[in-house]
């Protein structure tokens, strides 16, 4: 009875809301430390943190849950928002909603379903070239040499065997599995690539015909956010029970600053990379 009464209670769902949006507010502070890395770092740093990324058991794992936090809040607050225009399914004769609660407040689910679009083209555009993309390139660097100009591709080696010429017609080796060199005589593996994220992230934000366009609708997309994050911190302290005088004006401040600044930051990287990185 108690597992039924949990699953059917709008009290449940505001706690599992209010625990998957706190778990994802943690996973955007992640994700923006090594986002922040196409501002600060280099292409070879960031590609090894892409790398990490998808292919750490541990962080695979909570990849995984965070997909599933991020389905479980969208569809989760979809029902609260059902639930409780049923409750009141006739409005009240002298209503101001502006009077009793925030904006933000009032239009969560719109806020968080434009969220949830963001985030289907952003993996479209990201995750799903990264790992599906047979054209995905791999990381490259230019050597000059006696006055010319040389392309290797970059491995997971170490030493002289770090670098391979990007010419491998005559080297007799071969890329198979998108990022593995193979010795073709010997059918061996020698290395191991990595994929240029770095490279599809600057050329999808610098590209002449959509890459303004697609630096706008992301600035958008990080307001709509900050929006949805005023709201959401503080209440899914309150929905926890964390509720008392002393740390409620903390709780609101440090969720103002959140909502702020990590929205902000994020919506620097592709001003950065369209209007000012060569």
């Amino acid at each position: 009875m108690a597992k039924s009464a949990i699953l059917k209670s709008s009290l449940a769902k505001k706690y599992w809301m209010a625990l998957t949006g706190l778990f994802l507010c943690l996973f955007l502070v992640g994700h923006l430390a090594g986002n922040l890395q196409l501002i600060f770092s280099d292409a070879s740093h960031f590609n090894q943190y892409a790398l990490f990324m998808t292919t750490n058991p541990a962080v695979k794992l909570l990849s995984y849950l965070t997909y599933i936090s991020i389905l479980f809040h969208a569809i989760d607050g979809i029902m609260l928002t059902v639930q409780n225009r049923k409750a009141r399914p006739i409005r009240y004769a002298m209503e101001n909603p502006s009077a009793n609660s925030a904006w933000a407040s009032r239009n969560m689910a719109v806020l968080g379903t434009l969220i949830l679009v963001f985030i289907v083209t952003h993996m479209v555009n990201f995750w799903a070239v990264m790992h599906f993309d047979e054209k995905m390139p791999l990381e490259t660097v230019q050597v000059d040499y006696e006055g010319k100009t040389y392309d290797f591709y970059v491995t997971q080696n170490t030493g002289k065997d770090k670098y391979i010429p990007v010419e491998l017609e005559n080297s007799g080796l071969e890329i198979r599995n998108r990022t593995e060199f193979y010795d073709k005589v010997g059918n061996l593996k020698i290395a191991d690539g990595y994929k240029d994220l770095h490279k599809i992230t600057f050329a999808f934000f610098k590209d002449a015909k959509y890459g303004l366009i697609a630096t706008i609708l992301y600035v958008i997309a990080m307001f709509v956010l900050s929006f949805h994050l005023l709201h959401g911190f503080a209440s899914a302290f309150q929905s926890l029970g964390a509720n008392n005088p002393k740390y409620n004006g903390l709780i609101k401040g440090f969720g103002k600053a959140f909502a702020v600044i990590v929205p902000l930051l994020f919506a620097i990287i592709p001003i950065y990379i369209h209007f000012f990185a060569k």
